[in-house]
């Protein structure tokens, strides 16, 4: 199958979830597909691996609306995009578009990063459902990454399409870390956007004095500022404004948790990456992080600061923190990128066989 991936939410310099969904996924499905990248930018390339490649427009540009058109002379047998909004106008070819999470509902605040028009439209798109059925509605089949966004989209008859998971992965090759111990830290990696709610972790500091909290994602003065304003007298607070993949990895290796308290998520990448090297999870006991653990992680009230704390000071008791890094091993174990792959091919042979042109193109 010759297979076309929308790569152009890739980032520039560093993943985000979406761009590390997408570069993962070609890698493998490439094993298995003639895979072709659509990018809008050759820094790009630095984050994807060595495949053919077409450059095409911004999906941010006017220009979206006829991108069909240029896919069309790619000769493709299907397309796939880890996104919902790509151009589908005038298309002859099976198209696969995902969504990940239906966050933004409830928690309206768009991406900083995007330009202020597109925010001011990502407000109004999220104050009701029927634009997203419109644009879900434009494929043969739709993507998502978990059971409970799939479960969510079918109580708010998001689509009238068939919903197939092609779920987010640990990156391949993780080795799990000695489980002699930990040192008494404990890290965050995400967002720092209210529904992320890390001010419940950073209220949780008060009750683990001896340990210290690290903050690694970047973070705007402004959102740290509010932040360093809620930290306890005492408390061990390190914002890091940004890590590398290798700083990450060696942090994780060394903690004694990995901590979210998320209000919301579409999978949470963070729970899966440091389950698969044996680093506990205290997570937020909502559905999804109840679907990715499997049982492996603590899960709290996500509203409970002293909650948080017991969970983490539990990892202390004899044979606790190692019972629970080798459950987060063995669960991490049930995702990798090669299952994603094969569903992700699932999902693009159904799409050709439900193509409304398909007899036409052959």
């Amino acid at each position: 199958m010759r297979l076309a991936v929308d790569a152009r939410f890739t980032r520039t310099d560093h993943h985000d979830g979406i761009s590390r969904y997408g570069a993962s996924l070609i890698e493998a499905v490439a094993r298995q597909a003639d895979v072709v990248m659509l990018i809008s930018d050759e820094r790009q390339l630095g984050l994807l691996p060595d495949l053919p490649w077409v450059k095409i427009n911004s999906p941010l540009s006017p220009a979206e609306l006829f991108v069909a058109f240029r896919i069309n002379r790619l000769g493709a047998d299907a397309v796939f995009c880890p996104m919902q909004t790509m151009g589908s106008w005038g298309r002859k070819y099976p198209l696969i578009l995902t969504l990940h999470d239906l966050i933004y509902y409830s928690n309206p605040t768009p991406p900083s990063f995007l330009p202020a028009a597109v925010r001011w439209l990502w407000r109004l798109y999220h104050l009701a459902y029927w634009p997203q059925r419109l644009l879900l509605d434009r494929a043969d089949v739709v993507a998502t990454i978990s059971g409970t966004t799939r479960e969510l989209m079918s109580r708010h008859r998001l689509t009238k399409r068939p919903v197939r998971i092609v779920a987010n992965a640990p990156q391949e090759g993780a080795v799990p870390r000695d489980d002699a111990g930990a040192e008494a830290s404990l890290l965050y990696m995400g967002s720092f956007m209210p529904y992320k709610n890390v001010e419940t972790i950073i209220r949780g500091m008060e009750y683990l004095p001896d340990y210290t909290l690290h903050l690694l994602s970047r973070i705007s003065d402004a959102r740290r500022s509010e932040l360093e304003a809620l930290i306890p007298a005492g408390a061990r607070v390190t914002f890091h404004n940004g890590v590398t993949d290798e700083e990450y990895d060696g942090l994780l290796r060394r903690t004694t948790a990995l901590v979210t308290l998320s209000q919301a998520e579409g999978y949470g990448l963070p729970v899966i990456e440091a389950m698969a090297v044996g680093t506990p999870v205290v997570a937020s006991d909502i559905p999804i992080f109840r679907e990715v653990s499997g049982g492996a992680a603590l899960l709290v009230d996500p509203e409970d600061p002293s909650a948080f704390a017991d969970a983490v000071r539990q990892l202390g008791e004899p044979g606790r923190w190692q019972k629970a890094s080798h459950a987060g091993v063995q669960r991490a174990a049930d995702y990798s990128w090669a299952a994603s792959a094969d569903q992700l091919m699932d999902a693009a042979g159904e799409a050709v066989r439900l193509f409304p042109g398909r007899r036409r193109r052959r």
